[in-house]
Order: structure tokens, then C-alpha cells, then sequence
């Protein structure tokens, strides 16, 4: 029963993910191909627009059955989350790009998509564990 559980909830933890990612790869490769900046300031930009659907996607949705802490608590951990997953993030493209280099436009979307990949692991363990994590009721019936 945990277990149906756990999964359940990393499926919509995917989906809201999928749509996150969408939007990040969107804008990483308008602020990359378009407005021309660096990659490694392009995904910490990307990440943080990324941020703001996967807040309330994850907090509705994915999570919407947990017993709901201060909202400011939430919000603070949440945000310390992000970052250290941003800056995970932002540092597996510069060590990629710095290894493969930053000239060939699938070279570093791919580099991109694999921080993707292990920030999305870290950041639904820490969802799970630490942001949205379950609170046993203090009420007394």
C-alpha cells in the first residue's frame, strides 16, 4: 500500500515535472539560441520560470493529500530546494560544457537534459522527505 502510494504520487510528480521541464528547456533555449547569452546563465534562468509552475503543480496536485504545514515553512524549503537543485543543475552544465564544449547546440541541449534527469531524483526526494512531507495531525477527535 506505501508503496502504490509512493509510486502514485511519482507519477504526478512526472507529470508536473514534464510540463516544468517543458517550460525550462523552452526558455533555456530562447535565452541560449535567441537572446545569445551564456548556457550556464541560461539554465539558472530557466530553472527559476521552470520554478514557479512546479511550485503550485506540486503543491495541488502532486502533493495535495498531505497535511498542509505553515505555508511560509513550505515556501522556505521549497525555495532551498530549488536553489541547491539549480545550482546542481547550472553545475552539471558547466562541467558538461566545459568537457564537450559549448558549440554545438545538441551537445549542450543534451548536457541540459541529463542535469534534468538527476535534479528531477534529488529534487523529488527532498519533495517527498523534507518540503511536502507527511505531517502527522495534531488535532485530537
Amino acid at each position: 500500500m506505501r508503496l502504490t502510494r509512493i509510486a502514485t504520487t511519482a507519477l504526478r510528480f512526472l507529470i508536473v515535472g514534464g510540463i516544468s521541464t517543458l517550460i525550462e528547456v523552452g526558455v533555456f533555449n530562447l535565452i541560449y539560441l535567441v537572446v545569445g547569452w551564456d548556457p550556464v546563465v541560461a539554465k539558472i534562468i530557466a530553472s527559476l520560470v521552470a520554478l514557479v509552475n512546479a511550485y503550485f503543480g506540486n503543491r495541488e496536485f502532486t502533493f495535495r493529500s498531505r497535511s498542509r504545514g505553515s505555508r511560509t515553512s513550505e515556501l522556505v524549503l521549497f525555495v532551498i530546494t530549488n536553489v541547491v537543485c539549480a545550482a546542481l543543475g547550472a553545475g552539471i552544465v558547466a562541467v558538461g560544457t566545459w568537457i564537450l564544449g559549448d558549440r554545438d547546440v545538441l551537445v549542450v541541449n543534451l548536457v541540459n537534459l541529463a542535469s534534468i534527469v538527476v535534479v528531477v531524483v534529488v529534487r523529488f526526494v527532498l519533495y517527498y522527505a523534507v518540503v511536502f512531507r507527511h505531517r502527522p495531525s495534531t488535532e485530537t477527535e
